[in-house]
């Protein structure tokens, strides 16, 4: 299987994401969206960067469970809560990912989960698994 981040020199190029990710053979794992819940089923703190830290590690928990890691991360969709610091997240995010840049979409929504659950953050991503 063969991973390629697309960043061509005519389209700005971030540190922290791929403008692209073509994938050659291989297997898809799309993982449904982490919040930043602990496995009893609590937020992991009420703010926004512990949320998105305890997003990641549930991506990468599922992520080993078939054998793989943040570098198959091809494709992440983050969804915030409306009021909450991208960069805040970002640097949560790096302490637990690391320098792993996917293509990346990131929305701003009104609020997530059950309504006054205090849910600030979910992570959704594609991965691209070897055969």
């Amino acid at each position: 299987m063969k991973i390629t981040h697309i960043n061509p020199e005519t389209v700005l190029k971030s540190r922290a994401f791929s403008q692209a990710v073509l994938v050659e053979g291989g297997k898809t794992l799309y993982i449904g969206g982490q919040n930043g819940v602990l496995a009893d089923g609590s937020l992991a703190g009420p703010d926004f960067a512990s949320q998105t830290a305890q997003a990641c590690r549930n991506l990468l928990e599922i992520l080993r469970a078939v054998g793989a890691s943040q570098e198959n991360v091809v494709k992440q969709t983050i969804y915030v809560a409306k009021g909450q610091s991208i960069q805040e997240g970002y640097a949560a995010a790096q302490k637990v990912w690391g320098p792993f840049p996917t293509a990346v979409s990131v929305v701003t929504v009104e609020g997530l989960g059950s309504p006054g659950a205090g849910v600030l953050v979910e992570i959704e991503a594609i991965a691209a698994i070897p055969s």
